[in-house]
């Protein structure tokens, strides 16, 4: 393109040159001075051209008439000078009449026959010619030229039905243009540069503003990301190819570079019209999908730094609205946390005092004086946001240490946290998890108001809130809600009373060590430090330590004394008897092909060690080590688990990278492997990657698929962990000394009967609705008494042809065998085991999703209110409060958070005219009819008003479906009538439980 363009010009310029006498007339005049052209004034010198130009009247002629690429040059530099001109100073950059018409004409006319000439840079240096352009526009009034221009492309491209040859070409110029905004964009001081020169010498309040809210528009509307991602899309393969770092269609690589130019401007200068333009601004990019990003970017590149500039963050922070301050210090807490404390654990260790003391001073540096910032800390202590709901009690800490520093705000959040510790709505409904992260609050704030000011906490522990609240926690009906009043109880009462008269309820779990660490709480007191033991880099923190061997020592000059000797004997010594010839070795495949070029001797091996696994998932430019990975990951983690410490030191590294995989080699399987891996994970630190993928559900910035992976991948671990799944990489595992050999294996296992497993489908190949198999299999089984009832009954309606239902489900699923008479027995397991799925996975899930639905800021309640999702999250915690069972200590709690959850105004609105979620609700409140079957007294004395709700609910689901059609409006219905079925069982037997609740419930 090139040539031709240089060829073009040259043409033009010997047309010019043997035309010079054409008249004047011939030529378009000049809007203040009829003057012939100047081009053909001056023919093909670059030096008259350059002494010639005495006005930008001049290079708009020169511009608009093609120059060749010397008149182009010198035009450009003339006008990127921004040099005196007569009596008047002209800065294209500046917006004017004259400089849009020149930004239009280059744009238009120069841009798309002369990009590439000028990337090449022929007959300069290779940049001078596109930075002249890109000086030139690098404006508003450029950028939105260049906009205009690329809508109007992808218009005619979208509308175009033309021949292939016009759709190529379009194709060619929408490349020029995103390239050619690219790079007007680039830079991290690039935004600053924009708004000094469109603001510079103005002093008129009303004449920023339009230009405020144009370059506000421009770069925080998102409208640059929206337009490059559909432009993208037009683009054949050899343009893309062309355009090397193409960020500007990618949400998340603009929100960086526009955090970049925030932080730069910001430090750079702190004028207050600048502070308030890029705080501005700042607004606008935390809308963008992406506000952990730039939250991140202000805190490294303005707080925890060498030399930190608290106060120019402060500056930026004010101008902001306090919903958006709001959001800003809650986000910063969950990075300072997820940063530099969760690993700390429990914070247990003296190790944990210095980084503790130091998030602490970056919160006070980030909160400053501001007296409305100091308010949203107290709010997140005690208000419905949970304290850092999920988060370890290291945050906590560091919070309290700040607020602590004011007696008003510690003892308001004492006060707050006493009343809301004690209120039984509050027992009732909230989350487990969020009441224990209040218990923590209460108890550190506890010890600073006891260090600080003591006769303010004796006053606060004999007033009547204290009394109520220690009387409400030891009546509530759930065991961890009265565990939590017992033990804040025993360590407030540890702090004022004498030893005769400390409350003491002599419990084995206030003694145990989750209770002593409770306890122990109101002893803590950290100070607010510097921020200096953020800043170590990653690479002074000790190596973590593996079961990777040391490296191979050099072996010594002295010969081996033992082991084997090699001593070459003649041929004399040897006879035909004493050789044993080798077999003749079997084919190899890599040997097979035809063409010896195409064998290759380089295949990678698999990964042995964690490390080396995590090295091959991250290449996923190497097809053989991202497939070896995958086939490689499920046995090798699940094989490494209890052996060192290889997978707990790397599991959420590994996890991450499982989670964000991409099947762009369109590997056999991928999916398969992918959930496989992510389950040994889960399987293999259950306690701690429960939580884990949790938090990651709600939190990590992932697509609806990957979010629906993390769920599945919970529900199948749990279900593996309580023993109703046995993966065929858990055999595959295990090491040859703890199996029998083959032979004495088949003996024992032929001989034993499989008893009490529930019929499930196996994980040797996992389909994409695994989840919803289970869940088959789960309401058949639940179902089949019923129907049997149902079939031996000959009056009614066979309460609503449950058999038939139950058949149809029988030949939809082969594998699910449906028993006809007896009630399936549901299988128990260990307590632990059961605590566990309770304590790591049910509750993190219910409790972040809670928190949630209720933060009208969260950016994931739109997320998990998508129906797939949110149909697919409501059958996971179904499916994990039934591999809990009945046996579980914490069901009561369970049972209520779920019912509670599945009850929320919100999730029933997503059923109305959705049967998938609809069908999701029923499933759930069938798994928990079915585990509290013998504790249905319980719920209906607890539950009377949620039992008789759902009630009514699921009578207007069924009155509402059609069914008869054998399709899944018909599978739905016949599902609400087996719920009906057994609500109507528990409430007629125990009606009377439930009278005194009902009274007032309309």
């Amino acid at each position: 393109m090139a040539s031709f363009v240089l060829n073009k010009a040259a043409n033009r310029q010997d047309t010019i040159t043997d035309d010079f006498s054409t008249p004047a007339s011939s030529v378009r005049p000049n809007a203040k001075s009829v003057r012939p052209n100047l081009v053909q004034e001056l023919g093909a010198s670059n030096s008259e051209i350059k002494a010639s130009l005495k006005s930008p009247e001049d290079a708009l002629e020169v511009l608009r008439n093609e120059p060749d690429y010397q008149s182009l040059i010198s035009t450009l530099r003339y006008l990127s000078r921004g040099q005196s001109h007569g009596d008047a100073d002209f800065d294209i950059r500046k917006p004017s009449p004259l400089g849009a018409q020149l930004i239009h004409v280059l744009v238009a006319e120069i841009v798309p026959n002369y990009w590439a000439l000028l990337k090449e840079g022929t007959g300069e240096k290779k940049t001078s010619g596109i930075s002249l352009l890109l000086s030139c526009l690098r404006s508003a009034g450029g950028i939105n030229s260049i906009l205009t221009r690329l809508k109007a492309h992808i218009q005619d491209a979208r509308s175009q039905d033309s021949q292939k040859g016009e759709r190529r070409h379009l194709s060619i110029t929408i490349g020029i243009f995103l390239d050619l905004l690219r790079h007007v964009l680039e830079g991290k001081s690039r935004v600053l540069d924009i708004w000094k020169t469109a603001t510079a010498g103005l002093d008129s309040p009303g004449r920023v503003k339009p230009l405020i809210q144009e370059l506000l528009s421009i770069f925080g509307s998102g409208k640059i990301i929206s337009l490059a991602a559909e432009a993208e899309g037009f683009l054949d393969l050899s343009s893309k190819q062309t355009l090397d770092n193409f960020w500007i269609a990618d949400s998340v690589k603009y929100t960086t570079w526009l955090s970049d130019n925030i932080v730069e401007a910001q430090s750079a200068t702190s004028t207050p019209e600048t502070s308030k333009f890029f705080s501005s601004l700042l607004g606008k990019t935390l809308h963008l999908g992406h506000p952990d990003i730039a939250i991140q970017k202000m805190l490294s590149g303005l707080l925890l730094i060498s030399k930190a500039k608290p106060h120019q963050l402060n500056s930026l922070l004010d101008s902001l609205p306090q919903t958006e301050q709001r959001k800003v210090l809650f986000s910063t807490l969950k990075i300072l946390s997820a940063d530099y404390l969760n690993r700390l654990g429990n914070c247990d260790s003296e190790e944990s005092r210095a980084p503790t003391s130091a998030v602490a001073g970056a919160i006070t540096s980030f909160v400053g004086a501001s007296e409305t910032r100091r308010g949203h800390l107290v709010e997140w202590l005690v208000g419905s946001s949970g304290a850092g709901l999920g988060e370890r009690v290291g945050i906590r800490r560091a919070v309290l240490a700040v607020v602590a520093q004011e007696r008003a705000l510690a003892v308001a959040v004492l006060e707050r946290s006493i009343s809301q510790f004690g209120d039984q709505l509050y027992i009732k409904h909230s989350p487990m998890l969020q009441q224990e992260a209040h218990a923590q609050v209460l108890l550190l704030a506890a010890g600073y108001v006891h260090r600080k000011w003591p006769l303010k906490l004796s006053m606060l522990l004999k007033s009547s809130p204290w009394m109520n609240a220690i009387s409400n926690r030891l009546g509530a009906p759930h065991l961890r809600a009265r565990f939590l009043g017992m033990v804040v109880g025993e360590a407030l009462s540890g702090l004022v009373d004498k030893d005769d008269k400390r409350l003491n309820f002599k419990m084995e779990e206030t003694e145990q060590d989750e209770g002593k660490w409770y306890k122990e709480l109101v002893q803590i007191s950290d100070q607010v430090g510097a921020v200096e033991p953020l800043l170590k880099p990653q690479s002074d923190a000790p190596a973590p330590k593996t079961s990777r061997p040391a490296a191979p020592v050099k072996p010594s000059s002295q010969p081996r004394q033992q082991g084997f000797i090699i001593e070459e004997l003649s041929d004399e010594d040897l006879s035909d008897d004493d050789v044993a010839p080798y077999g003749k070795p079997d084919s190899d495949e890599e040997d097979s092909d035809e063409d010896a070029t195409l064998v290759r001797r380089d295949k990678p091996k698999a990964p042995v060690y964690i490390r080396d696994l995590i090295r091959y998932l991250r290449d996923t430019e190497n097809y053989d080590h991202l497939k070896l990975a995958l086939a490689t990951a499920p046995t090798l983690i699940r094989r490494k688990a209890n052996f060192g410490k290889e997978v707990a030191e790397h599991a959420e590294e590994l996890a991450g990278l499982l989670i964000g995989l991409q099947d762009k080699y369109e590997i056999e399987d991928f999916d398969n492997l992918k959930l496989q891996g992510m389950i040994a994970i889960v399987v293999a630190q259950p306690e701690s990657m429960g939580a884990w993928f949790s938090k990651t559900f709600f939190d990590g910035d992932y697509s609806v698929s990957q979010r629906a992976s993390v769920l599945i991948v919970l529900g199948l671990s749990a279900r593996e962990l309580a023993g109703f799944e046995v993966s065929e990489y858990a055999t595959a595992a295990s090491f040859p000394s703890k199996t029998l050999p083959e032979r004495v294996e088949r003996l024992f296992i032929d001989e034993q009967p499989s008893t009490e497993r529930l019929p499930s489908s196996s994980l040797k190949a996992l389909p994409p609705n695994a989840l919803d198999t289970m869940a088959r299999s789960i309401t058949a089984n639940i179902l089949a008494p019923l129907a049997a009832t149902a079939a031996d009954a000959a009056t009614g309606p066979d309460v609503w042809k449950l058999s038939t239902f139950t058949s149809r489900l029988d030949e939809s699923n082969p594998k699910v065998k449906i028993k006809s008479r007896a009630k399936p027995q549901i299988r128990t397991i260990k307590n632990t085991t059961a605590q566990l799925l309770s304590t790591s996975f049910f509750s993190p899930l219910t409790a972040r999703f809670q928190a949630a639905i209720h933060s009208s800021a969260s950016r994931t309640r739109g997320i998990i209110f998508q129906p797939y999702l949110l149909a697919l999250y409501i059958k996971t915690l179904a499916l994990l409060l039934h591999a809990a069972g009945p046996s579980t200590l914490a069901l009561p709690q369970m049972t209520a958070e779920l019912w509670g959850l599945l009850l929320n105004t919100g999730v029933r609105a997503q059923a109305v005219g959705d049967l998938s979620v609809t069908q999701s609700l029923l499933f759930a409140f069938l798994a928990l009819l079915d585990v509290n079957e013998d504790r249905m007294r319980d719920v209906c004395q607890d539950l009377g008003k949620e039992v008789v709700e759902t009630q009514e609910w699921v009578v207007g689901v069924f009155g509402g479906l059609r069914g008869g059609d054998g399709g899944e409006e018909e599978q739905v219905k016949m599902l609400a009538a087996g719920v009906l079925v057994r609500l109507n069982e528990g409430m007629e037997k125990y009606r009377l439980l439930m009278v005194g609740d009902l009274i007032g419930y309309q």
